[in-house]
């Protein structure tokens, strides 16, 4: 039995399997451990854009273009996770964290990981 999924996230973005912060689960038991997936995604922003982010920065004030280029690439690193946590057959992935890291200050890495599991609600067993 698949866990409900309960991942809506902005913009009506929804993932396929379970994804979770946490370590268990309440009301589901793991039942097999997969291991470690994750999901990748590099990404930089064209030029003109870079220069105008540039000259906000300056003025102050949140940079629209750069936050959307990042919650983009949040979600297809998300993206990416849950494909390679079905492809082991898993139906949920715990421990969800989040790496960001900047290459050759041109472009955003971010990198999701986690356990995939395969989880069964607690009283079917």
């Amino acid at each position: 039995m698949q866990p409900q999924q309960q991942d809506q996230q902005p913009g009506g973005q929804q993932y396929p399997i379970l994804l979770s912060t946490m370590n268990d689960l309440p009301g589901y038991e793991v039942v097999r451990v997969f291991g470690e997936v994750f999901g990748l995604t590099v990404r930089s922003r064209n030029m003109f854009s870079t220069m105008g982010a540039g000259f906000k920065s300056m003025a102050g004030g949140e940079l629209k273009g750069l936050s959307k280029l990042l919650s983009d690439s949040r979600h297809e690193a998300l993206a990416r996770l849950s494909q390679e946590a079905l492809a082991h057959g898993a139906n949920a992935v715990l421990a969800l964290r989040f790496d960001c890291n900047e290459i050759a200050s041109t472009a955003s890495e971010i990198a999701a990981y986690g356990t995939a599991v395969y989880v069964v609600p607690a009283a079917s067993r």
